[in-house]
């Protein structure tokens, strides 16, 4: 890889981990509003510290580029599952919006799944990358 790949597939990894770890840092500062809004979805409540775990952990594995692929891989099923459980049964255009978004995001970390994280990432210096 060059040096324009390794720094671009770093400011790709910030940017994708940013979103995810703000979001559960902002699902923790508004839990029961959450909870309120997964369960008008029919979403059980029970799950939300898993999504918590997820966003946050998950994203700074990809920031961090350490279990890279793995994080990418439950962070793409999560986007899709995202999408599908609270975005599609509407008709509203915002809804398809945040459709479009959410897939969107699950193709991207499948592509660091498939490519992974680059040389400037943990796991290239553990060499599993």
């Amino acid at each position: 890889m060059t040096h324009m790949t390794d720094a671009t597939a770093l400011v790709g990894r910030i940017l994708m981990a940013w979103f995810f770890i703000v979001e559960g840092v902002l699902k923790l500062q508004t839990y029961s509003a959450v909870l309120d809004y997964m369960a008008g979805f029919g979403v059980p409540g029970s799950l939300l510290p898993f999504v918590i775990a997820l966003e946050i952990a998950g994203g700074l594995a990809v920031l961090f580029g350490i279990f890279a692929r793995w994080a990418a891989l439950a962070l793409a099923a999560f986007c899709a599952l995202t999408a599908l459980l609270f975005h599609v049964a509407s008709g509203d255009p915002n809804e398809f919006i945040h459709l479009g978004k959410n897939l969107t995001m699950a193709g991207g970390f499948l592509m660091l799944a498939a490519f992974g994280p680059g040389r400037w990432s943990l796991d290239a210096r553990r060499g599993a990358s």
